[in-house]
């Protein structure tokens, strides 16, 4: 991601010294961006939970990172002390968002290169290096690679509209700043604006805490596709009045069933969708698909967040950065941080292997290495 004329990624090894993770803080976007330094387990773990870094990919690229600053942190007495401290340590990442499935895949692949790896300590700490880089390179790559998919969508809709502006909307930020680089819902929508195509992304606010005004069009805008702020339940009107030609979201967790987990008020999206005839995709790395759970309705855990996220709001005013309340003081309010969005409603899912119907059928299709054997073969 271009960035003031330079090239960034959102999670980077600090130059020259292997013992420090660098990240954007993005609780500061869009006014001012800020690159926080972290060197513990505990560093990582309050920037995962305090949603310095968010979105599926970026918060398993942090934990891969954070597994590596864990194994060098690690007491070195003998390898059942070293490996007992590793895995407090995975078990501490993981307690900080329940949600997100790469969370957890991240700290599992971590652990399985700690402990598979013949020879002292140093090679070790050297496995969890190279394999918080390859964490982090994958999730770059395979972003990429839905934008390429995801732009044959968008090719295809604006050859329906005759080379028409194809409007595209989007909740949350599944975006550059969600993953390592080039995101899911955005990256075929930076493809199609790179090759010409005519773009337009109507973004919703996302309360409580505004990712897609504060973010996805801080994004957007850093790269130069067209874009205008909705608020969150704008979508069904403009969506009934023929103004959205496309959804495309990200998630937090797929369900290799079709069902899935994303930020709340994408259910809401999807049903409007439905209704009014609008194809609604989901984009996302094969590190975000749940191999194990089948019903997304009961069997994904909702992450809730503090209700002061719901009373307030954080913006800019006069130069400085402000808290203001909303409520009425001690209001009582939920803030539910998720909701599933069930694979009757998705019309396909984007990923780095191509794009698939929201059934176990066809993402088994796709990743027949997951296949138990007693599965259903048959993709339409």
């Amino acid at each position: 991601m271009n960035v003031d004329g330079k090239q960034y990624r959102t999670i980077w090894m600090k130059e020259n010294d292997r013992r420090v993770v660098q990240i954007i803080d993005q609780r500061h976007l869009p006014f001012d961006f800020v690159i926080e330094d972290l060197s513990t387990v505990d560093d990582v773990a309050r920037a995962i939970k305090e949603m310095h870094v968010r979105g599926a990919g970026l918060i398993g690229a942090t934990a891969g990172y954070g597994m590596y600053l864990a194994a060098l942190d690690a007491p070195q007495a003998s390898e059942e002390a070293f490996l007992a401290a590793l895995k407090a340590d995975g078990e501490k990442l993981k307690s900080t968002r329940p949600t997100a499935v790469n969370l957890e895949w991240a700290v599992t692949r971590q652990l399985d290169a700690i402990l598979t790896t013949v020879g002292d300590f140093e090679a070790k700490v050297q496995a969890s290096f190279i394999t918080a880089q390859e964490i982090a390179n994958e999730d770059a790559e395979f972003c990429r690679r839905i934008g390429q998919h995801g732009l044959t969508i968008i090719e295809d809709t604006s050859q329906k509209k005759g080379g028409a502006t194809v409007n595209i909307l989007t909740h949350c930020n599944a975006g550059w700043l969600a993953f390592v680089d080039h995101g899911t819902a955005t990256a075929p929508i930076y493809a199609a604006h790179d090759k010409g195509i005519s773009v337009h992304v109507w973004v919703d606010e996302t309360r409580p805490r505004n990712q897609g005004a504060r973010l996805t069009a801080w994004e957007l805008g850093q790269h130069g596709v067209p874009h205008t702020v909705i608020v969150d339940n704008v979508g069904g009107h403009l969506m009934q009045h023929g103004q959205v030609d496309l959804v495309i979201t990200g998630t937090d967790r797929t369900l290799y069933t079709g069902d899935v987990a994303n930020k709340i008020g994408t259910y809401l999206k999807a049903l409007s969708a439905k209704d009014n005839g609008v194809p609604f995709y989901v984009a996302l790395p094969s590190s975000t698909f749940d191999w194990r759970m089948r019903d997304g309705v009961s069997e994904i855990p909702i992450e809730q967040r503090d209700a002061r996220e719901v009373r307030t709001m954080r913006g800019l005013h006069n130069g400085n950065t402000l808290e203001i309340s909303l409520t009425p003081p001690d209001t009582p309010a939920a803030n539910y941080a998720f909701d599933v969005t069930p694979a009757r409603l998705i019309t396909g899912l984007i990923t780095e292997r191509g794009i698939c119907e929201a059934s176990e059928e066809c993402v088994l299709a796709l990743y027949p290495e997951k296949r138990t054997g007693t599965q259903p073969q048959n993709c339409p």
